[in-house]
């Protein structure tokens, strides 16, 4: 946000540490649930009923008392306590390694990942092929360790390959090191150590991701772009949570709009509130800034004490009219309408003017807005979970005036994978019942494209400039996607996710010049619970 906006942030901040400091002791943890949809969605029983008041909206979460219970049933699915062979223990039971003392506790396994597809549409023949490892475990009752490594080769379909292309990024992944071929080949690894010196504070380092919000999709900082380096704190304070995070990431294509070179860092600095006013109503405060290490010309900015400020908020910190931060806001909400069953939204606010907020204006005005509802056990079948969703960004929301302070990470957005000018519908239904998992999803999203060497404000690496043209969502190229997906997994080791797993997808996209469709189908053993996001 770039110093157009007059809120009174410094009487927010100064509010919401009042709250803070004044709000009633609760419960923290250490020991991490690494997230994803997939495993966050099964908690919906536990942390949308109305006698909960577990903080639903930052993860990835801390195991408390409130998600325990669920997180023991969902590690125990199809678990026979009979079975004493070791082989059959190790493949249907347990981890691949697991030691248990009373001052520390271990755990490892390997994460195959292999899938065979086929793309009808294009006739081509798909496959993921991943090797992979995860270790963690705990040191008293106060630090936990986790870590897991992927190498992973893989050929996909052509609208997913066209995307790798655009960047030479797999989305949410890494650096594809075969840029341009028809497959990709990339590995990332995610290490964390988390540390709770007292019950109402956490410290988290590492390289990981963090997700705010209840949705699907994130407007205000979501999972999407690859692993960063962090550091997050954590305070829970009973009704009050409040989140501070520091993370150094790049952007390897900032070079295309100036005259640095490749690879560019940068820092972000991210403040997150969120008060359940009661177990059923809760709000949300959210903050971010992004700032380059060096401006184009390559010279290092000094170090500001701001920057690890945990309490007042400034835009300011280095910024130059030459070399501008990027700052943004936003707000969240969540209203737990019956049992188990949320409403939720949020607001994001990057450009504030006076007029056109909603609909028309100039570029002068970026905004962000969702809405949606999720839950479990819909019509009151056990373990049918739902989440309906409706996102929209106004076009140019999340550009900097210099690239390389867009909100993003190796070129790919921190918001929604669609970046922004366009509206997107999300349908999800999951159903599990015994080691039986069912799966549907369906996506409808409007945007606009850019013809070549024009801006209309979809892109969010490319430089924002000021324009009293107006502005409506899905300006410049037209375009849209229908997706479909539906998945049938046999669950065969609850504690790594390992899983025989079948799938069919159908996707259409089109263009004033092209109708590009994909009808595929995979098969394959599957594990994790790490996010693999197809669904753009």
């Amino acid at each position: 946000m770039q110093n157009i906006y007059h809120f009174p942030i410094k009487k927010i901040t100064l509010i919401a540490a009042i709250i803070v400091f004044t709000a009633q002791f609760g419960k923290a943890q250490s020991v991490y649930l690494p997230y994803s949809y997939q495993l966050d969605q099964k908690f919906n029983s536990s942390i949308y009923s109305i006698n909960s008041s577990f903080h639903t909206s930052l993860k990835p979460f801390l195991i408390d008392s409130n998600i325990a219970p669920r997180y023991k049933e969902l590690m125990n699915v199809g678990v026979d306590s009979t079975r004493h062979g070791w082989i059959v223990r190790k493949l249907l039971n347990e981890h691949l390694f697991d030691v248990k003392t009373k001052d520390y506790t271990f755990y490892g396994d390997y994460l195959p990942d292999l899938q065979l597809g086929r793309d009808f549409s294009d006739h081509i023949n798909t496959y993921i092929n991943t090797r992979a490892y995860q270790f963690g475990g705990t040191v008293g009752t106060k630090f936990f360790f986790y870590t897991s490594g992927y190498e992973n080769q893989a050929k996909f379909p052509t609208y997913y390959n066209n995307i790798i292309k655009t960047v030479n990024i797999v989305p949410g992944q890494a650096y594809d090191r075969h840029p341009g071929q028809a497959t990709a080949d990339w590995s990332y690894v995610t290490a964390i150590m988390s540390y709770t010196p007292i019950k109402q504070l956490n410290i988290t380092l590492g390289e990981d991701k963090t997700f705010i919000g209840d949705g699907y999709r994130s407007l205000l900082l979501s999972d999407f772009s690859p692993t960063y380096p962090l550091l997050r704190l954590t305070a829970n304070l009973g009704k009050v949570q409040y989140m501070i995070q520091w993370a150094y990431m790049q952007d390897q294509g900032a070079a295309r709009f100036d005259s640095f070179g490749n690879n560019r860092r940068k820092w972000g600095a991210f403040h997150y509130l969120d008060w359940n006013i009661t177990n059923r109503l809760s709000f949300g405060y959210f903050d971010a800034i992004i700032m380059s290490e060096a401006n184009d010309q390559g010279s290092y900015h000094g170090f500001d004490p701001n920057f690890i400020n945990p309490i007042v908020y400034t835009n300011s910190f280095n910024s130059t009219p030459s070399q501008p931060d990027n700052a943004l806001m936003g707000f969240t909400a969540k209203y737990k309408i019956f049992d188990k069953s949320a409403i939720y939204g949020q607001l994001l606010l990057d450009r504030v003017s006076g007029s056109g907020f909603f609909s028309g204006g100039n570029n002068s005005n970026t905004n962000g807005i969702q809405l949606g509802i999720r839950g479990a056990d819909l019509f009151k079948v056990k373990d049918l979970n739902y989440l309906f969703e409706f996102n929209t960004v106004k076009p140019y929301t999340y550009a900097s005036a210099q690239p390389i302070t867009s909100y993003t990470n190796f070129e790919e957005p921190l918001g929604d994978p669609l970046g922004a000018n366009f509206r997107e519908f999300i349908g999800i239904l999951n159903y599990s019942i015994g080691r039986f998992d069912f799966m549907g999803q369906v996506n409808y999203a409007k945007f606009g494209t850019d013809p070549a060497n024009q801006n209309f404000g979809g892109d969010v690496n490319k430089p924002y400039v000021p324009s009293s043209s107006p502005t409506t969502v899905g300006q410049g190229v037209p375009a849209s996607v229908y997706f479909g997906e539906g998945t049938i997994s046999y669950l065969i080791n609850p504690k790594y996710n390992l899983r025989l797993e079948g799938g069919a997808l159908l996707r259409a996209e089109k263009t004033s010049a092209t109708d590009h469709k994909t009808v595929m189908i995979t098969f394959g053993l599957r594990s994790t619970f790490r996010d693999l996001y197809h669904d753009f």
